[in-house]
């Protein structure tokens, strides 16, 4: 079993754009669903997205909703996270995972039933 790997972070300036990556060679991510999640210092960690494995159902926290767009390459066995208008309380540092045992999400983006955690990549937005 192979961590979900994800990449793509970095310092942006408030406003700023970053596309986040997640992409493993240990299974097949199209017969999940996958999320990203976030840990901000002192926080506990929150579902921010999730798409399911065929890309019809996608899910997102109240707080990225039309900034944040999940999207999948299934040929690439990868999932992206474009993350536009970045605030500083978008500074975390962002993991993905996969569902156990489903193609689909859960629609409260929990962090229960996810499993192959990667160690994630920081994202901070900063002046």
């Amino acid at each position: 079993e192979v961590p979900l790997q994800a990449s793509g972070g970095g310092l942006v300036q408030p406003g700023g754009s970053l596309r986040l990556s997640c992409a493993t060679s240990g299974f097949t991510v199209d017969a999940y669903g996958v999320g990203w999640f976030r840990q901000a210092p002192g926080k506990e960690r929150e579902g921010v997205s999730c798409i399911n494995s065929s890309g019809s159902r996608k899910y997102y926290l109240d707080s990225v909703k039309g900034r944040f767009t999940i999207s999948r390459d299934n040929a690439k066995n990868t999932v992206y996270l474009q993350m536009n208008s970045l605030k500083p309380d978008d500074t975390a540092v962002y993991y993905c995972a996969r569902r156990l045992f489903s193609s689909e999400c859960s629609s409260t983006l929990t962090t229960s039933g996810m499993r192959n955690w990667g160690k994630g990549t920081q994202v901070t937005v900063s002046s």
